[in-house]
């Protein structure tokens, strides 16, 4: 990317895609904990991903040209076994030719799922991350070496020497620079984590970006929680506006669902550094309307 400037005159990347932010080969994580910086910083515009919520490679595969910037894997809550994530996770890399950064979210605070994804070449979101403690579990699972409070194992044939373990920072070496490479980030799903979301940011800086659960949250505080629900009540108007102002204070890049389209996707995207704008579980549900239209239509009158 070579620098430019927006029409208010503050300075922006000349960006491309997400080939922009590739590793020296693609087993490796794109520069993701980089390119989450800059949308966040306005450098360039906020990523758009697709939420891959089903264990399918033929889905992951017919989706990976159109060229998304991210994509979320649900290895939370899709029945799928480490082979099938890792191949989802290739097929997007790969069949996407770079332009599309894969994240996996990670089903719950194992180490070894965590380096699971990150061996695959993810970045990855972990769910329910309610103290500061479980903050600094994530992070260190997440890192190599005791520079950086790691304790994620070296993978010995992950990669192939002298092929796809080129360092992108050879000052440092390969597991320094995968370290600066892929991004960790949480998912605040709790009042709790609200409540504990300012002394998490403080003392855990390697987050790259945080998510509000607004779906877990709510049924964590007792309160209708399901698809479409927003929510008024008093009680959640405060929490959500503790974690945005949380997240703001930090000056710590923030990622949600939006599914609006044209101006009010600015608008309400004007603060996110990654927007997931649409998924497969998502459009393979408007086939029951198009089912109930068809019925409705071809019905002896």
């Amino acid at each position: 990317m070579s620098p430019t400037s927006n029409s208010n005159g503050s300075h922006v990347q000349k960006f491309g895609d997400m080939r922009d932010y590739m590793a020296l080969s693609l087993f490796q994580p794109h520069r993701t904990r980089q390119a989450i910086r800059d949308a966040h910083e306005k450098r360039i515009p906020p990523m758009i991903g697709y939420y891959a919520g089903l264990a399918s490679v033929p889905i992951t595969r017919w989706v990976a040209p159109m060229g998304f910037d991210y994509v979320w894997i649900d290895w939370e809550h899709s029945a799928m076994n480490t082979e099938t994530m890792t191949t989802m996770v290739h097929e997007a890399a790969f069949l996407s030719n770079g332009r599309t950064i894969p994240w996996v979210r990670v089903p719950g605070h194992d180490e070894s799922k965590i380096a699971y994804a990150l061996d695959a070449g993810a970045s990855i979101v972990v769910p329910h991350v309610d103290t500061v403690e479980q903050a600094k579990h994530v992070v260190s699972a997440v890192k190599f070496g005791s520079k950086r409070n790691g304790i994620r194992s070296a993978p010995p044939f992950r990669y192939v020497h002298h092929l796809t373990d080129t360092p992108m920072e050879p000052q440092h070496g390969l597991w320094e620079s995968l370290n600066n490479q892929g991004a960790v980030m949480i998912q605040i799903e709790t009042l709790l984590g609200i409540h504990n979301l300012d002394a998490i940011l403080t003392e855990v800086p390697d987050i790259d970006a945080v998510w509000l659960g607004a779906l877990d949250t709510r049924v964590s505080m007792g309160l209708p929680a399901g698809h479409g629900i927003r929510g008024s009540e008093p009680e959640w108007l405060e929490a959500a506006e503790l974690f945005h102002q949380t997240v703001k204070k930090h000056n710590k890049p923030y990622a949600g669902f939006s599914f609006a389209k044209g101006e009010e996707l600015r608008k309400l995207t004007a603060n996110m550094s990654m927007c997931m704008i649409t998924a497969d579980t998502t459009k393979l549900a408007e086939m029951v309307g198009e089912l109930t239209d068809a019925k409705a239509t071809l019905a002896f009158q």
